[in-house]
C-alpha cells in the first residue's frame, strides 16, 4: 500500500512539475500582456499587473506595425484563415482519398507509390526549397495565395496519406467487398461507406494540419508574397523590430492573438481528437 502511495505521489508531482514548465512562459506572457507600460518598467516579470488593461491587444490587432505598414496583426489574421481553410480542405481531402486507394483498392504499383510517399513524408523540405521556388515561380504561383496553398498541401499530403492508409487498412475489408458486389463505384464507396467511419481520424488528420500550416512561418515568408504574409510572418516583422522602443506588452499580446486559433481548435475537438488518436492506436 505505501509504494502504490508513493508511487501515486511521484505520479502527481511529475505531472504538476511538468503542468507548470509548461505554464510558466504562458502565465508570463499574459501577465505582460495586460500591463500598461508604467509597470513595465519597474515591475517583476512575474508579478501579476496591478491595472489590466486592453489597450496593447487593441494595438496589437489594429495599430502596431509589422514593417512599414501600421496596420496590425488583424491583416495577417485573414491571410492566415484564407491560407489554412482550402489548405485543411484540400490536404485532408486528398489524404483520405490516397489512403483509402491504397489500403482497400488493389492498384498497380501500390506498393511502390507507398515507399516514395513514405520517403517523402521525411525529407526536410528546406533542403529542397530552391527547386520548389524554381517550380512555383515558372508555373506562375509565386507570391500568390494558390502558390502557398499548393505548397502545403504537396508537403501535406504523404504524412495524411499514410495516416490515412493505417487506418483504413485496420478496417475489415470485407466491407469494401460487400460494397462492391452491390455494385458500389470507387467514389460511391468511399463517400456513403468509409467516410462516415473515419469522422474520428479526420478531425485528427484536420487538427494536425491546421496547427501546421497556422503555425507555418518560412513557406508563408517565402511563397505567400507581400501582400499575403500570414500572422506568423507578420508578427516576427512585429517583435524583432529594429528601431524604436521595443513594447513588450504589444509583443505579448500579438503572441496570444496568433496562438489563440489553434488553442480554440483543440479546446473545441479535442476529446474527438483523443478518441481518433485512440481508435487508430487499437485498430491498428
Amino acid at each position: 500500500m505505501n509504494r502504490r502511495r508513493f508511487a501515486r505521489l511521484g505520479l502527481y508531482a511529475f505531472a504538476i512539475s511538468a503542468a507548470l514548465f509548461f505554464l510558466a512562459p504562458l502565465y508570463v506572457v499574459l501577465c505582460t500582456a495586460f500591463k500598461p507600460p508604467s509597470e513595465l518598467r519597474g515591475a517583476s516579470l512575474l508579478a501579476l499587473p496591478l491595472a489590466p488593461t486592453w489597450q496593447a491587444w487593441s494595438r496589437a490587432w489594429s495599430h502596431a506595425c509589422t514593417g512599414l505598414a501600421c496596420d496590425g496583426i488583424r491583416v495577417g489574421f485573414w491571410n492566415s484563415v484564407r491560407i489554412t481553410l482550402p489548405a485543411v480542405l484540400l490536404s485532408v481531402s486528398l489524404g483520405a482519398v490516397n489512403g483509402f486507394a491504397l489500403s482497400m483498392w488493389r492498384l498497380r504499383g501500390a506498393s511502390v507509390l507507398l515507399g516514395l510517399l513514405l520517403v517523402g513524408a521525411f525529407i526536410p523540405y528546406q533542403i529542397i526549397l530552391y527547386p520548389l521556388v524554381t517550380l512555383v515561380a515558372a508555373a506562375g504561383l509565386f507570391g500568390t495565395l494558390p502558390g502557398v496553398i499548393c505548397v502545403h498541401v504537396i508537403f501535406s499530403l504523404p504524412i495524411l496519406t499514410l495516416l490515412f492508409r493505417n487506418f483504413y487498412a485496420s478496417l475489415p475489408p470485407e466491407i469494401v467487398s460487400a460494397a462492391r458486389v452491390d455494385g458500389g463505384s470507387f467514389w460511391s464507396i468511399f463517400w456513403h461507406v468509409i467516410r462516415p467511419l473515419s469522422s474520428g481520424m479526420i478531425i485528427v488528420a484536420v487538427i494536425l494540419q491546421f496547427t501546421g500550416v497556422w503555425n507555418d512561418y518560412l513557406f508563408g515568408l517565402v511563397f505567400a508574397g507581400r501582400e499575403h504574409l500570414p500572422m506568423t510572418v507578420q508578427l516576427n516583422n512585429l517583435v524583432d523590430r529594429t528601431y524604436g522602443e521595443n513594447d513588450y506588452s504589444v509583443d505579448m499580446a500579438a503572441t496570444v492573438l496568433t496562438a489563440l486559433p489553434p488553442l480554440l481548435i483543440y479546446l473545441l475537438a479535442g476529446r474527438y481528437f483523443v478518441r481518433g488518436i485512440t481508435a487508430a492506436a487499437v485498430k491498428g
